[in-house]
């Protein structure tokens, strides 16, 4: 038996014992011996029984920026956790404090002159934003490790959970629940030397969850979402930032310079791709490194070849900033081995989601320091890239509301969604309607839908490339060019790719030309030359990019942003840049859309009405079209009390001002367009014949509530009220009308308002009023109605306009004549309406 063993006594003068000191932390090789190691960037180790991930940073490493990039892989596509989806960027370090590492983003949004001594206070009133301190579990001569599962494995470093507004109605819409760590993991780990890649599983539960959450989520309650995350080493390169300019359209980096007193301390950088010319001193030379595609294989391989060809067209831009095949196109192989996902590779690939929230995306990621895109993705959905479109957007519209008599709210979106697919579905579905009632061949089809994803593609590219949208390119051509193939194959149908365009579909089928441009317009020729164009000095560049900007002027040139389309009521002011219009006579262009589609309505019954098959395809291609009516409605009504926009700069001596309000007969002839082909009794007429057989294909039990009848009023008083008169009459443009009086318009709110009136009552004072009408005249008074109450936070001119227009129209029905006794209960109730609002109180 073992003796006890006891403490020898202290001898005086020598240091007593520490009961409480720690034992020696283990070695880093201690602590990593059962883990596999993933050496790059950074250096991480994984056990191999816990999947536990450990980071190791280098003493080097601490102080110096970072990039981090998010990307979600898998998950709910309501929430936008779709593939590929390009999520938070931002530059970020890592510092020691005491016994921890702390991981802080850093802020971009500022410069300071070093020169100015004000810049000493850089830092001042700009809160840090330290996203994670974990203390530091083992150190050697060379690092430290810490624990990265917080880091990792939760939503620290990109909030993925959507915050929605606090209310009871949130309980209904679907959300992520809590994390649950426990059943959160990791699905792979990537590390180069130049980037590491974390991709992992997090698993999320809501088990009250009281939302619908459609099919693609197998249960509600339990949802896992995959994301990557990417830290990514601050690029040391010869890249030099380019400003943003106004008058051309690139995303960019919001910069502002705070030693500066300009009234716009702006130095923006735009997105741009780091081209160096291999022989700098040539006017044209091939790129040290050249932008890379790679058409991924989930791409349809009947497609593959037609998209190589459409990313190859970018080439010709490029030559006009001095760059030989600056975009490269490859194909990857069924048996390649690497991940799509992996970073270094820019993928163009094709996905089949259960519910898309867009046809078709473009985004990068850059070094929000400099602008320098690092990488960039296009997904495209199969439903709108490859199959017919078929949809049946309008049949459950609700009534139309009142008009928006307060200003427009506008919502910040954290991530630009390119919506071109979804707008193209609709445009492509009406061509091929056309084409397919009037009897068109099978190549003729093939050969519009080549156009379409010709332009598809190159617009997504575009995005990638660094541009914004510009949808004022449609305005280029004039209705007799747009069919004219010498010039649409030369310079392209409108001048930027980067347009929503209304598809190309000729009245007259005899002389049909191109469908949609299959080129880089002149615009896009010119923004590459801009954005991309190598300059030896500042002082070089400087003077190249003036010379640039000066040709801004050019109508084939013109640029609108979407901060600048009127595609929702009330929203901006130049109706030239606008959305599923086309060609510099946009309100000719809808009246022949409106003819074309009354049209057609005498053919789809016959063309969609087939054996062994439903009417839902009937049902879905009338909606095509109806769709189409809204299109044009939209385009026809801006231009009443819009304001033409110039942003050129004074000393181009541009022939126009900045602001010119649209001339007094082009808003009259929008009137009588949308009086004609909208408001009149007869509008709809050819509709009639197709509304018996609007029948929903029946599955299980989805039919609705209401009965499935197609509701027709509803339909109609949408597009009429929420496609003309809601804008019409919406707070900024009835204030604009009046506003721009000071400054040229000559169509005063009162005139709007009569002539309005006389599209909406006159044609029907001597008979009896149509259903259609009932609904229009009862929406349009009850609007005037709440633009003259007191309460309504409009202008006194427009309350005055509004009140006059009831007094005149009371008047019309007073001397009405009519000979049954709907319409004579309708206008009695016009009557009491009007009364009701007049009257002194």
């Amino acid at each position: 038996m073992a003796m006890a063993q006891t403490s020898s006594p202290t001898k005086p003068g020598e240091p007593k014992a520490d009961s409480t000191k720690q034992a020696k932390k283990p070695s880093i090789s201690e602590k990593v011996k059962s883990s596999q190691k993933k050496t790059g960037l950074f250096t991480l180790y994984q056990d191999t029984a816990t999947g536990s991930v450990q980071l190791y940073v280098r003493r080097d490493q601490l102080g110096k920026e970072f990039i981090y990039q998010s990307f979600s892989v898998n998950g709910p596509t309501s929430l936008f956790l779709n593939q590929g989806m390009h999520r938070t960027t931002s530059v970020f370090k890592i510092e020691k404090a005491f016994d921890k590492l702390e991981i802080s983003e850093v802020n971009t949004s500022f410069y300071y002159n070093k020169n100015n001594a004000v810049s000493k206070t850089a830092n001042v009133d700009k809160p840090e934003a330290v996203v994670i301190a974990e203390k530091i579990s083992g150190e050697d001569s060379v690092g430290y490790l810490i624990n990265a599962d917080a880091l990792f494995l939760s939503d620290k470093l990109d909030g993925i959970k959507p915050v929605f507004p606090p209310g009871p109605s949130t309980m209904y819409v679907f959300n992520l629940g809590m994390l649950n760590g426990q059943k959160s993991k990791y699905q792979q780990i990537r590390s180069f030397p130049d980037n590491t890649d974390v991709v992992v599983d997090l698993a999320y539960d809501n088990p009250n969850n009281m939302a619908p959450s459609g099919a693609d989520i197998t249960d509600g309650r339990y949802v896992r979402v995959r994301m990557q995350h990417s830290l990514i080493a601050m690029p040391e390169n010869q890249f030099l930032p380019r400003r943003d300019d106004p008058r051309v359209g690139y995303f960019m980096e919001e910069v502002t310079d705070l030693t500066s007193i300009s009234p716009v301390p702006y130095k923006d950088a735009i997105h741009r791709w780091n081209l160096q010319k291999k022989n700098p001193g040539a006017a044209l030379s091939e790129p040290v490194e050249p932008i890379t595609y790679w058409v991924e294989n989930t791409t349809p391989v009947e497609y593959r070849q037609a998209i190589v060809e459409a990313g190859l067209k970018w080439n010709e831009a490029f030559e006009k900033a001095g760059f030989k095949n600056a975009i490269q196109m490859k194909i990857m192989p069924d048996t390649a081995t690497w991940d799509p996902s992996d970073i270094h590779y820019n993928v163009i690939r094709w996905v089949s989601s259960a519910q898309p929230n867009y046809g078709a995306i473009g985004p990068s990621f850059v070094n929000p320091k400099t602008g320098q895109i690092l990488g960039a993705d296009i997904t495209v959905e199969w439903y709108s890239g490859s199959a017919t479109p078929i949809f049946d957007e309008l049949v459950s519209a609700a009534p139309a509301p009142a008009f928006p008599v307060a200003s427009p709210e506008t919502t910040p979106h954290s991530h630009f969604t390119c919506q071109l697919a979804q707008e193209l579905k609709n445009q492509f579905t009406t061509g091929l309607t056309t084409l397919e009632a009037a009897g068109a061949g099978a190549e003729e089809i093939k050969e519009m839908h080549r156009q379409f994803l010709t332009y598809l593609i190159m617009h997504e590219m575009g995005h990638t490339l660094g541009l914004n949208h510009n949808m004022k390119a449609s305005q280029m051509l004039s209705p007799a060019e747009l069919n004219d193939t010498s010039i649409t194959r030369r310079i392209g149908l409108i001048g930027s790719v980067m347009d929503y365009p209304a598809i190309n579909i000729a009245l007259d089928r005899s002389k049909q030309g191109d469908y949609y441009t299959t080129k880089a317009g002149p615009y896009d020729l010119w923004a590459i030359e801009y954005g991309y164009t190598p300059f030896n000095s500042e002082s070089e560049e400087k003077r190249g990019l003036h010379t640039i900007l000066s040709r801004s002027t050019d109508p084939k040139l013109t640029f609108g942003n979407d901060g600048d389309d009127m595609r929702a009521p009330g929203k901006a002011m130049d109706p030239r840049v606008n959305i599923n219009d086309l060609s510099s006579d946009a309100i000719g262009y809808a009246e022949e859309r409106f003819q074309l589609v009354n049209n057609l309505m005498g053919k789809i019954v016959a063309k969609y009405s087939k054996p062994d098959q439903s009417y839902a395809e009937l049902r879905a291609r009338y909606n095509t079209l109806n769709a189409q009516r809204a299109n044009m409605i939209a385009a026809v009504s801006r231009y009443i009390g819009g304001v033409y926009v110039d942003r050129s700069f004074p000393d181009q001596k541009s022939a126009s001002k900045p602001f010119t309000p649209t001339p007094v007969a082009t808003q009259k002839r929008a009137i009588a367009v949308l009086n004609k082909y909208v408001f009149a009794p007869d509008a709809f007429s050819a509709d009639a014949q197709v509304f018996p057989y609007l029948q929903y294909q029946r599955r299980g039990f989805n039919q609705p509530n209401a009965g499935e009848d197609f509701k027709i009023t509803s339909v109609f008083l949408n597009i009429q009220v929420n496609g003309a008169l809601a804008h019409i009459l919406s707070t900024p443009t009835m204030q604009r009308i009046t506003n721009s009086r000071l400054y040229g318009n000559q169509y005063s709110l009162a005139d709007v308002m009569t002539d309005l009136t006389k599209g909406i009552f006159d044609a029907d004072m001597q008979t009896n009023v149509n259903v259609y009408r009932q609904y229009l005249q009862n929406a349009f008074v009850k609007g005037l109605v709440q633009i003259s109450s007191d309460n309504s936070p409009v202008d006194d001119v427009s309350k005055a306009a509004a009140r006059f227009t009831l007094k005149k129209i009371k008047t019309k029905l007073g001397s009405a004549v009519s000979s049954n006794e709907e319409t004579k209960a309708h206008r009695n109730n016009l009557v009491f309406l009007i009364d009701n609002a007049l009257t002194i109180k």
